[in-house]
């Protein structure tokens, strides 16, 4: 068969803060007066597995496509497991709890948990929005248990205020929040292992308190991980870890985007619209709020309509 762009059936998340700028900036079909917190646009985890939605293959998950594909999707003959991203919009209308994510060493020292390190790509920022990331200096385990049992925490992490087109990278056991009035992409290991910290005294739908993590979160948290060793980036290549690569790019209408075989690319596309035209004549229409996993195999290029800022993820 002729390998083409692949693009999924998001899989929608109610969070307690959530909202509804999904609909609003990308046009997506979300349940009306419902806190849409995450729309998750890649996922190849046990409950939540990506459905293609264009195309010959579309019905089948992406899973089973790569099983019977391998290479010509991945460019790996040997491919197996669980596919190696998961690619989130996250819609905080109002603050995430201050949580943390473990990293392989603490998954197997604990035995259970599984690794996440991800990063945020803002794409809307509200005036005076703010995420909250990385401990401040000389924060030490002792003075971080105390500050929770006294509900300060917040006291102990480091605030910074963000604008749209910024990126930044939450390696495993970084504490870390998101502020109200921001919609991000978040591109992150596959996994949905979530100790939570603090929850800024709130009740859930059932007027409780959301459950915390604490003893797990102690043992996660990398006390060395400061705001200051966590750097802001904002062209061209924005992140470059062991997991996964991210670069920006931007076209002006009428531009095209060569697309040569050999290695899988995703491409997030936060503005904008176009045509990705195969060498056998095949079309695949994108717009912003969608994303496509261009196969290994695929040969080709993206003409855009109009102005338009994508971001492609490797691994």
């Amino acid at each position: 068969m002729q390998f083409y762009p692949l693009k999924f059936r998001a899989i929608y998340k109610q969070r307690i803060w959530g909202g509804q700028k999904l609909r609003g900036f990308f046009k997506k079909d979300i349940p009306p007066f419902e806190k849409i917190g995450e729309s998750w646009e890649l996922a190849d985890l046990p409950n939540d597995k990506s459905i293609i939605a264009n195309g010959e293959l579309a019905g089948k998950t992406l899973n089973q496509v790569i099983t019977k594909y391998p290479e010509q999707i991945t460019g790996s003959r040997n491919f197996s497991g669980v596919f190696p991203l998961l690619i989130k919009f996250i819609d905080a209308e109002d603050v995430l709890s201050i949580q943390v994510h473990p990293d392989e060493q603490t998954c197997l020292r604990m035995g259970r948990g599984e690794a996440k390190t991800e990063c945020w790509y803002i794409i809307y920022a509200a005036p005076g929005a703010v995420i909250y990331r990385g401990l401040k200096k000389g924060v030490t385990k002792t003075q971080f248990a105390e500050a929770i049992k006294k509900g300060v925490v917040a006291k102990m992490v480091a605030k910074e205020p963000v604008e749209a087109g910024q990126c930044y990278f939450i390696p495993a056991g970084t504490v870390h929040s998101t502020g109200a009035g921001i919609l991000l992409a978040e591109i992150q290991t596959p996994s949905d292992t979530t100790y939570r910290i603090f929850d800024w005294n709130r009740l859930d739908n059932n007027n409780k308190p959301r459950p915390l993590h604490i003893e797990e979160a102690l043992e996660s948290i990398g006390f060395d991980i400061t705001a200051d060793s966590l750097p802001v980036t904002t062209i061209g290549r924005l992140i470059d870890c062991e997991y996964f690569k991210v670069d920006k790019g931007h076209q002006t209408k009428g531009c095209e985007l060569l697309l040569s075989p050999g290695r899988m690319k995703t491409l997030i596309i936060v503005s904008g619209s176009g045509t990705a035209i195969g060498t056998d004549e095949t079309s695949v229409k994108f717009r912003g709020g969608e994303i496509m996993l261009i196969p290994a195999a695929y040969e080709g290029a993206i003409e855009f309509a109009e102005d338009s800022q994508y971001l492609t993820v490797t691994i």
